[in-house]
C-alpha cells in the first residue's frame, strides 16, 4: 500500500515557536529597559540643568540689585560698621511717638571702615536729627524706610565729604565709601 506523506512531527514545530516568543520577549523588556534608563538619564540631567539655572538665577539676583545700588567687588566682602542704637521722638504731629533703630553701614573696604570712627560724632548727630524730623507714617512702609536708609546714606556721604548723586527720579545714589544703609532693627512706638 502507499504510505502517507510522512507528517512533519507537530513537536518540533512547537520548540521553533516558543524560541522565537521568548526572543521577542526578550527584545521587547530590553528595548523597554533601555527607554526606562533613558527617560531617567533625561529626568536627571533636566534636573541637574534646573538646579543650575537655579543657582546662577539666585547668585544673578544679588549681584544685580548690588549693582543697582553701586558697584560692589563680590572677590572682597564689604565691611559693616555696626551704629549704637537711635531712640529718638518722631515729629508730633500724629500724637507722641518715639523711634528705635539699631543699623549698620556697608562700606566697601575694611580701611575706611577705621576712618569713619573718626567721624562718628557727626554721622550721629546727622541721623539723630533726620530720624527726629520723620512721621511715623513716613516710616510705616517699606517704602519710606528704604527712603530713610537712602537719605541717611546721602547723610553720612556728606558728612565725610562726598557729594550725591541723583537718579532719573530724583532719588539719592550712593557716593562715597558708604554704600548702604541695613536696619537690624526698627521699632515705631
Amino acid at each position: 500500500m502507499a504510505k502517507a506523506p510522512a507528517r512533519p512531527d507537530e513537536g518540533g514545530d512547537v520548540p521553533k515557536k516558543k524560541s522565537k516568543l521568548l526572543l521577542i520577549i526578550v527584545i521587547v523588556l530590553v528595548t523597554v529597559l533601555i527607554v526606562i534608563g533613558g527617560g531617567i538619564a533625561a529626568l536627571l540631567l533636566l534636573k541637574g540643568g534646573k538646579d543650575k539655572a537655579a543657582e546662577d538665577s539666585t547668585a544673578a539676583a544679588p549681584t544685580g540689585a548690588m549693582q543697582m545700588q553701586s558697584a560692589v567687588d563680590l572677590t572682597k566682602p564689604p565691611t559693616f560698621v555696626p551704629l549704637d542704637p537711635f531712640t529718638v521722638n518722631l515729629r508730633r504731629d500724629e500724637g507722641d511717638h518715639y523711634l528705635q533703630v539699631v543699623a549698620v553701614l556697608r562700606v566697601a573696604d575694611p580701611k575706611m571702615g577705621e576712618s569713619l570712627k573718626a567721624f562718628m560724632p557727626e554721622i550721629r548727630h546727622r541721623i539723630n536729627l533726620l530720624l527726629s524730623s520723620k512721621l511715623p507714617s513716613e516710616l510705616a512702609t517699606t517704602e519710606g524706610r528704604e527712603d530713610l536708609a537712602a537719605t541717611i546714606t546721602q547723610q553720612v556721604n556728606e558728612a565725610l565729604g562726598f557729594q550725591p548723586l541723583r537718579d532719573a527720579a530724583g532719588r539719592p545714589i550712593p557716593n562715597g565709601p558708604v554704600q548702604a544703609v541695613l536696619f537690624n532693627s526698627f521699632i515705631i512706638q
